[in-house]
């Protein structure tokens, strides 16, 4: 079996249930029921987290069925009203491409999420799953990785 299996069988007609940006130009898509939860440091209230996470560090783009709606290098006035698109749309397949895989996230609203990673090193993408608690997906050394989730 491959292990990205698993990993497409959690998220398969999960619903986006929240988007945010990360540092820089890093998003994370949630999916599923949210939880949240607050920093034992500062006290302050932590971004949301689904039963799953899609994360993309950087070189990300959302598309259209024939275009491209905006991505990581668009305006990021525009980033707010994008990410709007995405919640509630639920995951209608996941597609690994490309010989350095990046992930493709196709939603039932027609819109697609995109990696492609432009930089030299490893696409920066990494799917979480914590219910079922099967750990990370990333890309290490060119292959996929599995990592445990604490």
């Amino acid at each position: 079996m491959n292990i990205e299996v698993p990993f497409v069988n959690a998220l398969q007609d999960a619903a986006v249930s929240s988007v945010w940006r990360g540092h820089g130009s890093a998003i994370f898509l949630e999916f599923g029921e949210l939880s949240f939860n607050s920093s034992t440091i500062t006290g302050r209230k932590l971004q949301p987290q689904g039963a799953s996470t899609l994360m993309i560090e950087w070189s990300w783009r959302i598309e259209r069925p024939r275009s491209i709606l905006g991505g990581s290098f668009s305006p990021e006035g525009r980033w707010p009203a994008m990410f709007d698109k995405l919640i509630g749309a639920k995951v209608q397949n996941i597609q690994f491409l490309g010989a350095l895989p990046e992930v493709v996230v196709w939603l039932s609203n027609g819109l697609r999420v995109s990696s492609f990673m432009t930089a030299d090193g490893q696409p920066a993408w990494c799917i979480i799953c914590r219910k079922p608690k099967i750990g990370a997906l990333c890309v290490k050394r060119g292959r996929f990785h599995v990592e445990a989730v604490s």
